[in-house]
């Protein structure tokens, strides 16, 4: 299957799901160059046949060809194609087919003006409780209740999100402040965060590596120094990070 999309300029793919969106994104481009062939010809033509000097009075009868009626036809079903047959089953897919918890990494991640908060569950597997009465910008960004006996092996992070690799990643997504969007290029995730809401997003990394994590939507004056970072790294690496955090 010819894959047109790196020959686009896209990120490096490291998601289990990117390669369905890339091919997607192929066939758009593919339809689009054979419109592109098809009208720019026809324009110059239309443009040199019925100029002024050939065409010094205005003809009231028009062409009575149906060829324009039958391109349009076959656009129309080109892209009830790309919609029916790739778009809606690939969104569909992601919004409704989330793997199952126990087997998933589960992360809670928190926007704010402007940076990422990043909340782990810790070894017990459940996540402490979050107050916004207990926010504090500089120590407790989160609001986590210190007395909680679920969260005092929570872990919690500022713009550094770690993932295991080859395990799928479940975040729950949520904004302190304004509308922000979680973006992570090379996962082919891209996601609002939007307050009051908390939206489930899902994605199975493959590829070890570290990324760039940005925010997609103009969140104020210093939405361009909204970024953090994505280490995708092996199990047994994912582990001994956990147990650096905990202990710090």
């Amino acid at each position: 299957m010819f894959d047109l999309s790196k020959y686009l300029g896209m990120p490096f793919d490291a998601s289990s799901h990117g390669y369905q969106i890339d091919f997607m994104m192929g066939l758009v481009h593919w339809l689009m160059l054979f419109l592109f062939l098809i009208w720019a010809p026809f324009f110059i033509y239309t443009l040199v046949r019925f100029r002024k000097k050939k065409n010094p009075v205005a003809n009231y009868v028009g062409s009575k060809s149906k060829m324009s009626t039958y391109l349009e036809v076959g656009i129309v079903v080109a892209e009830v194609v790309l919609l029916f047959g790739f778009a809606f089953p690939q969104w569909a897919y992601l919004k409704n087919e989330f793997p199952p918890e126990e087997e998933a990494t589960r992360v809670h991640v928190v926007a704010e003006q402007f940076a990422w908060n990043f909340h782990y569950p810790g070894p017990d597997g459940i996540f402490g409780q979050r107050s916004p009465d207990l926010v504090d910008t500089a120590l407790n960004p989160l609001g986590l209740n210190p007395d909680d006996p679920n969260g005092q092996d929570d872990i919690a992070t500022v713009n550094e999100l770690h993932l295991p690799v080859n395990k799928p990643v479940i975040v729950m997504l949520s904004s302190k402040d304004v509308i922000h969007s979680f973006a992570l290029p090379t996962m082919r995730v891209k996601q609002d965060a939007i307050p009051g809401l908390t939206i489930p997003v899902w994605f199975e990394p493959i590829h070890t590596g570290e990324w760039e994590i940005s925010c997609a939507q103009l969140c104020g004056l210093s939405h361009y120094r909204m970024r953090g970072f994505i280490t995708v790294e092996s199990e047994e690496d994912f582990a001994a990070w956990l147990e650096e955090m905990a202990a710090f």
